[in-house]
């Protein structure tokens, strides 16, 4: 180890920030004067120490790509055990609906209960308005060729519009809900269900009669047919109450009738009952069940 004396020592100390100074001035001055040398030495240094620092880098990368495989693995074991609760649940629902089959399966023999027969229709174009001072009424390009029978239902897109009075052979006659000659079983759905009859009296909105006289009837309220009478079935919907006359409820059927352009006429089995009147002509039913047809 080598010794220095005391004067050296102290000599060494005044000597040193002095140098460390002079030496970063002139790396700054040499800075500014030759960039391109330092860019040169910069370069140097870089390629000198890539190769080590590629030879380090590689255990880290291996290191990395465990521990992301090791990740994957347990994401995957958790969305397996996700899966297999999933596919235990659905094997306990699927058990579940086939008992509940089998139950209803039983209560339907026990029950004897009758399925609900499959509805036919005939989409109609309207060709006529035959409406004016005395009579609602439209025609449509469909007749006894197409199945249409006299009784059966008109609806529109959003309600019932009325029903089949005169059949020919290609075409047929509406009443509408708001002809003088209209009359429909009707519930008023408010509060509570009330009975009542919606009469026509050809003006835009027909009226309400026959119902209690302390029916608690409102504006807005949901007028449906009853089912009453066997000419429409039950819950067909026909407009909403808009407005009373006096004491006498107004409705807005749901069928604008000012721009209908086709209509749907629906065998829901009821009109068999009707009497044939004696000019009918064409087949008594030529159209299949399940089934719809459309005029062109």
């Amino acid at each position: 180890m080598i010794r220095l004396s005391p004067a050296r020592r102290a000599l060494l100390q005044r000597s040193t920030p002095a140098f460390l100074v002079f030496l970063s001035v002139a790396l700054l001055v040499l800075g500014k004067a030759d960039g391109v040398l330092l860019g040169a030495l910069r370069a140097r240094a870089i390629d000198l120490f890539a190769p080590a620092l590629s030879i380090l880098s590689r255990p880290l990368e291996a290191a990395a790509a465990v521990a992301q495989r090791a990740r994957d693995w347990a994401d995957v074991y958790r969305r397996n055990e996700v899966l297999s609760r999933d596919n235990r649940r659905l094997l306990e629902w699927r058990q579940a609906a086939l008992r509940l089959a089998e139950e209803n399966a039983e209560l339907r023999a026990l029950l004897k209960l009758v399925p609900g027969r499959q509805l036919s229709f005939v989409s109609a174009r309207v060709i006529a308005d035959s409406g004016g001072a005395f009579a609602q009424s439209l025609l449509v390009d469909a007749g006894s060729e197409e199945g249409v029978r006299r009784g059966e239902a008109v609806l529109g897109g959003s309600g019932l519009a009325g029903r089949i009075t005169d059949v020919g052979r290609r075409a047929a006659r509406v009443l509408l809900i708001t002809d003088l000659n209209s009359r429909v079983p009707v519930f008023v759905e408010g509060a509570q269900t009330v009975r009542a009859l919606l009469a026509g009296d050809n003006s835009p909105h027909p009226r309400l009669k026959y119902f209690p006289a302390k029916a608690a009837i409102k504006i807005g309220d949901r007028v449906v047919t009853s089912g009453i009478g066997g000419l429409f079935p039950p819950n067909l919907p026909v407009g909403v109450v808009s407005g009373f006359d006096g004491a006498v409820p107004r409705v807005e059927p749901y069928v604008r009738f000012s721009g209908v352009a086709y209509l749907r006429i629906v065998d829901y089995g009821l009109a068999q009952g009707l009497p044939a009147p004696v000019s009918s002509v064409g087949p008594r039913d030529k159209r299949p069940r399940g089934r719809a047809f459309a005029r062109r």
